[in-house]
């Protein structure tokens, strides 16, 4: 063997096994994890304290006048209509706190929080609030949390807990009903928690305030065996898939009452996201194969009408043409959610994108005009978002690539950089000057600090199954809930990874990818690339073969032409 040959396979083991040269270096990702673990355990230690001193038992902390805001009815109030006059909070950020006091390990705290909603918290209050912010973040916080209180292996709140979250959790599902009753099953976007849909109240409603509600309802409907809350949401859902065009996209806002979209144009955005997200998870938590048949063809879809490149834009749901070339925080979730599905390829790219705009500015932007790489003239601001660290906490569990620690990292120093104030943690009000605002949002403690949590120390994921729900809070995956569990979700593929991992299909080739492989087995085609995507399109440029992926119908890879266009590799 020559010496150059000797030296390039040097440096190959080195890339691939560093550890081999250097058994330090495992340890010194051990050490850099446990120190970057305590940072964020400080994070959200300073919030939660700067809360609970400032602002409980109030909705938000305020953490610039170290105040407080009833903001509950606020959230998705954009022009702060029919605000209560009488509502003084539901301790909100406490809710949204306790899945993540369990994560963090801290029981104590967690049991003096259940112990205090049980004997004080009321939805009997004159307050008209989103149904999805509700169902999100208050519902959804009840129900993981009455979980996690009743886990055997928690140890928790012996002999003090008798479901009284779970009979919160069920007061406010009744309430929510309601919404639920006009002539489409469609819900109104807003409800009164005393009174019930309000006189006159408008009949606009978004995708996902619609297709958004079905994992809290349903675990609501299987924790007390009343299936009210399950059929309602589902009942909603599937109403909504109905309404999708030719093209199997959905638009972004709807009439309830008559059935009628009102904006055509779509993406993977704000009220749109979680439709999505939900399709997929509600097929991993209850079993029901018709939630994969759904989400399998809305996903196809946004590959084919949406994606270019990494990026995805907007487009109108009728014709697939593109309509908004922009960026928005919220599509960050996307990689974390084809992490799920068994796109790491595709997740890793866009992932790649978001993180060069997030160093870009410091933080993510709200908005980003993609065509004109400049930001949204009006939305700059940054509220303390969690998709970007979510998406990289899955997409570590996933690969175990050490560069998703370093982007980690990045995030953590950025935020304690940025927006952590004597009195907590402030949202930006303008990425280019770093201006803060008097806003600590909830979910900077459901999700933000949890994920970054998470993805520095996963032991809360060991030999359990969870899926998180749009607003980080845990569910367990349980044989009970399912009509048919699938074989890939035995025991837990997604939640932790085994450091002795086979090869594995994904959740997506598996159903779509005929069987190519000479390594496959009882018809499985055992690649983890996106080979589900259809993304040859005539208006698409691409830059690399990597772009372009793997073609859905026959699984082979696709090049790209010198003119910028995805083909299939042709074998003459």
């Amino acid at each position: 063997m020559s010496i150059c040959r000797f030296l390039k396979w040097v440096v190959l083991l080195l890339v691939m096994f560093p550890s081999l040269f250097d058994p330090s270096l495992s340890h010194f990702d051990s050490a850099k994890k446990k120190q970057m673990r305590e940072k964020v355990r400080k994070m959200f230690y300073h919030a939660y304290e700067n809360y609970m001193t400032h602002a409980f038992p109030h909705d938000e902390l305020k953490p610039l006048t170290r105040s407080f805001t009833d903001s509950l009815s606020e959230l998705g109030n954009l022009k702060l209509e029919h605000l209560p006059q009488n509502y003084n909070g539901t301790a909100l950020t406490l809710i949204e706190s306790l899945s993540s006091l369990v994560i963090l390990g801290n029981y104590t705290e967690f049991e003096r929080a259940v112990l205090w909603l049980s004997e004080n918290l009321s939805f009997d209050v004159d307050a008209r609030v989103n149904l999805f912010e509700g169902n999100i973040r208050v519902l959804g916080g009840l129900v993981s949390a009455h979980i996690l209180a009743t886990d055997s292996k928690n140890r928790l709140v012996q002999g003090s807990y008798k479901n009284q979250l779970l009979d919160l959790a069920e007061d406010l599902g009744q309430r929510f009903l309601p919404a639920f009753d006009t002539p489409t099953g469609l819900p109104y976007a807003w409800i009164n928690l005393k009174y019930g849909v309000m006189k006159n109240e408008t009949t606009e409603t978004s995708t996902s305030g619609c297709g958004s509600l079905i994992l809290e309802m349903g675990a609501l409907s299987r924790l007390t065996g009343d299936p009210k809350y399950e059929s309602a949401s589902l009942r909603a859902l599937r109403k909504l898939w109905s309404m999708r065009s030719s093209l199997n996209l959905l638009g972004t806002t709807l009439d309830v009452e008559t059935g009628e979209w009102i904006e055509h144009s779509s993406g993977i955005g704000a009220g749109v996201d979680s439709f999505y997200e939900y399709l997929f998870k509600a097929h991993i938590l209850f079993g029901k194969e018709d939630f994969w048949r759904m989400f399998h063809s809305a996903y196809l879809a946004v590959q084919k009408y949406f994606r270019h490149g990494p990026w995805y834009h907007e487009a109108d749901m009728r014709t697939g043409k593109a309509t908004y070339w922009q960026l928005t925080s919220l599509q960050a979730f996307w990689p974390g959610l084809q992490v799920l599905v068994g796109d790491i390829e595709a997740a890793n790219s866009s992932h790649r994108e978001f993180v060069h705009v997030w160093k870009k500015f410091g933080v993510l932007p709200e908005r980003y005009l993609l065509d004109h790489q400049m930001l949204h003239p009006t939305e700059k601001y940054y509220p303390l978002r969690p998709e970007l660290a979510e998406s990289t906490f899955y997409l570590y569990q996933a690969t175990e690539d050490p560069w998703y620690i370093e982007v980690g990292e990045a995030i953590v120093d950025s935020l304690n950089l940025y927006t952590k104030v004597e009195g907590g943690f402030a949202s930006i009000r303008d990425v280019t000057t770093m201006q803060t605002e008097d806003h600590q949002h909830s979910f900077f403690l459901a999700e933000t600090c949890k994920y970054l949590y998470l993805l520095f120390d996963d032991s809360f994921l060991v030999d359990r199954n969870y899926i998180f729900t749009t607003e980080g809070h845990p569910l367990p995956v349980l044989s009970a809930w399912h009509e048919r569990l699938p074989e890939i979700y035995i025991p837990s593929n997604w939640t932790y990874v085994k450091k002795e991992k086979p090869k594995r299909a994904s959740a997506m080739s598996l159903q779509v990818c005929p069987a190519l492989s000479l390594n496959s087995r009882h018809g499985e085609q055992l690649v983890e690339s996106a080979c589900h995507i259809p993304d040859a399109r005539n208006d698409h440029k691409c830059f690399s073969d990597e772009e372009c992926g793997v073609d859905s119908t026959n699984c082979r890879r696709r090049s790209c032409s010198l003119g910028g266009y995805c083909g299939l590799w042709l074998i003459i």
